[in-house]
This record gives structure tokens, sequence and C-alpha cells, in this order.
């Protein structure tokens, strides 16, 4: 079983039929990531180059080739950041940051032997973001990155040269004590083991043939 599979209780997540204020019973304070604002960009970037390391298997025969590459992580690193508000629009703020995505590189070496490698693409990134007023608690900038890659060119030695789709989402959050709505706890239903039946099928078939 699960929350999702015919398991009937009020105190599950799921739609909410009938009226949404019965069951309510507290209010509840959680502790919790708040965004206050985020934007997404998404792009198709032309001519990345891609220093390979950690190879492996070791010591391939060149020259590769390319098949494909890809994000590893979902949380990009943020440097050089700088936050500037904007005089003009309260409460709004220049964000500007270089984020660098580490990226997986699958590939085949002369001998037809397969492989990985990682490496690592940095891109700038200069957006307008509200930001909240101060207080004592700070908030912080967060890149949600992706990245996927099936064209390439092997442009010398560990280097490829390849055209990239990214998506980056850029968030306000912050840590905080929020208090919300609660139908109280929930109820956890047991699992579902997961079983191959050998049988299915053979079982529900006649004696004979009709």
């Amino acid at each position: 079983m699960s929350f999702f599979c015919n398991f009937q209780s009020d105190r599950c997540p799921g739609q909410i039929n009938g009226n949404p204020i019965n069951g309510l019973c507290e209010k509840v304070c959680i502790q919790a990531k708040k965004v206050f604002d985020a934007c997404m960009q998404q792009s198709q970037l032309n001519g990345v180059v891609l220093t390979l390391s950690n190879l492996t298997p070791a010591n391939p025969t060149y020259p590769l080739t390319f098949i494909s590459a890809k994000s590893t992580v979902s949380q990009g690193v943020i440097s050089n950041l700088l936050i500037e508000p904007l005089g003009e629009r309260q409460g709004s703020a220049r964000v500007k940051a270089d984020i660098t995505i580490p990226v997986s590189v699958a590939y085949t070496d002369a001998n037809g032997v397969e492989g990985v490698a990682t490496s690592s693409i940095t891109i700038n990134k200069d957006v307008i973001l509200n930001i909240p007023s101060a207080s004592i608690m700070p908030y912080s900038v967060e890149a949600i990155v992706s990245l996927i890659s099936t064209q390439g060119t092997y442009t010398g030695e560990n280097e490829f040269t390849i055209d990239a789709c990214v998506s980056i989402i850029l968030k306000i959050v912050m840590e905080v004590e929020l208090l919300i709505p609660s139908y109280g706890y929930t109820a956890i239903p047991p699992c579902q083991e997961y079983t191959q039946e050998v049988c299915a099928g053979f079982f529900e078939l006649p004696m004979y043939p009709e």
C-alpha cells in the first residue's frame, strides 16, 4: 500500500473532497525553507568546452567519441554572488552570480571502449529578483540546475566542445518557522511488497480451449 494505492483515510495526502475546513484541528509551527522569489531561464548553449578529468577507465586510446553529457546534481554551486538593491524598484534587487554545474560525460575511445569522465560548466546569470526586507534571519540564493547534451565533438586531448540544453532556477530562500493549518498527523499505510507473480495469467486459463 501507499498514500496513492487505494488507502482509504482522511489523514493522508491527496485531493480534498467536501468541505476543506472539515478536519482542521490545530495551527502547527513547522521549520521550512520559504521561497520569497524565483525565476527560471532555459537556453541552448553552443560551443561549450568541457575539459575532462577522472577518466574511467584510465588511459583511453585517443581520439574519443562523444556520446552524451548530463548534470550530476540538482543544485548548482554559486560563486561571485552580487546582490544590489534597486532604488527605483522597492523590494527588488539585481542578483548576479556564476553558477557552476558539475557534469558527467560519456564517450567511447578509439578502440570502442566505453568510458565516463567528469567536468563542469560555469554560467553567468544577471537577473532581477525580489528580496525580503531587513531582518535578523538572513536569506540566501540557491540555484537549481539541469543540463543535457547529445551533440559534441572531440577538439583536443581530454576536451569536448558540445551544444547543451540548460535550465537554471534561481531562488531567494530563508529558513523560517512557519505557522500553518493542520489536519493532524498523517496515517501511514503498510508497504505493499513487490512480488513477481510467475503464475499470474496461467491459473486463469480454462482447462480446455473453447
